[in-house]
């Protein structure tokens, strides 16, 4: 059956505290709290600078037995490097201590910035050096170099799968030959709510679905009223049973290949107001999950 995941980007925000945090609960407890409330977060550290192994033990250490993170990867590789000679730094991060969270890690995110036009030669390249198991990223892990905070973690627990997931930012990739490009490399296309800043697509090009809800009237600071969450609600569903929503806003002409199901990963990043833990709990209740 398929998998529903929803849950919150990030976790660490002192505006959260007293208000989905409680008064009295001390820092070091928030992940323990945040991860008993949502089904999965966003671990979005790894996107500002590459994280230690033993921070990644914690977090596992910290969160129940079946939750899952999705990883956020380097805007090294993607906003300095822009994709470009990304093999030293997608060592580094591999090895930087995802393996720890063992069976709770879940997609990576890979986030472009609003500058990035669509090269189908550079994404080709970049997608197809991303590693679709755990083994085979461990081989890419024990080419690091010295970049790393602590020594490396290139050791899985077993093999596993590795799912992917890309978030665009610019208008020119809303054009066959980039959906195209996805579902040959198996990679998710980001749904990504922006309040309209950024361009918006429902194409179906994995076999799971990555939906970021930023906020659908102001960037970061809107909630989503009851109505705007019965709408992601019907959505989530047809996804998960292996459609799309009949009005679909597809850059592809060509439909997505049938399935019985698709997991759905859907994480709020509206944190600016405290919104989106609420909202995630509240989309959790109408999906019952």
């Amino acid at each position: 059956m398929a998998k529903l995941r929803i849950g919150i980007s990030g976790w660490r925000y002192a505006p959260w505290r007293g208000v989905f945090y409680p008064k009295d609960l001390p820092q070091r407890a928030e992940l323990e709290y945040a991860s008993r409330q949502v089904a999965s977060i966003e671990l979005n550290g790894s996107f500002y600078s590459l994280q230690r192994p033993s921070s990644y033990a914690r977090w596992r250490a910290d969160t129940p037995r079946g939750f899952v993170f999705a990883v956020k990867g380097p805007r090294f590789i993607t906003h300095i490097k822009r994709l470009r000679d990304v093999d030293g730094p997608l060592a580094n991060f591999l090895a930087s201590g995802i393996f720890e969270l063992g069976a709770k890690l879940g997609p990576i995110l890979w986030q472009c910035p609003p500058s990035q036009r669509f090269d189908e030669a550079l994404f080709d390249d970049f997608l197809a050096s991303l590693p679709h198991d755990t083994d085979q990223a461990a081989a890419l892990a024990r080419r690091h170099d010295d970049h790393l905070k602590e020594p490396a973690s290139a050791r899985p627990d077993r093999k596993r799968r590795l799912r992917h997931a890309l978030e665009i930012r610019h208008p020119s990739f809303a054009c066959e030959a980039f959906i195209a490009l996805l579902r040959r490399h198996g990679v998710a296309l980001v749904v990504a709510d922006t309040a309209g800043r950024w361009p918006y697509l429902e194409d179906v090009t994995a076999g799971f679905m990555y939906l970021r809800l930023h906020g659908d009237q102001k960037l970061y600071t809107s909630g989503y009223t009851d109505a705007a969450l019965e709408r992601w609600a019907a959505r989530i569903r047809a996804w998960s049973r292996g459609g799309e929503p009949k009005d679909a806003a597809r850059a592809s002409a060509t439909p997505p290949r049938k399935r019985a199901g698709r997991d759905v990963y859907c994480y709020f990043d509206n944190d600016a107001k405290v919104h989106a833990p609420f909202d995630a709990q509240a989309l959790m209740r109408k999906l019952r999950v």
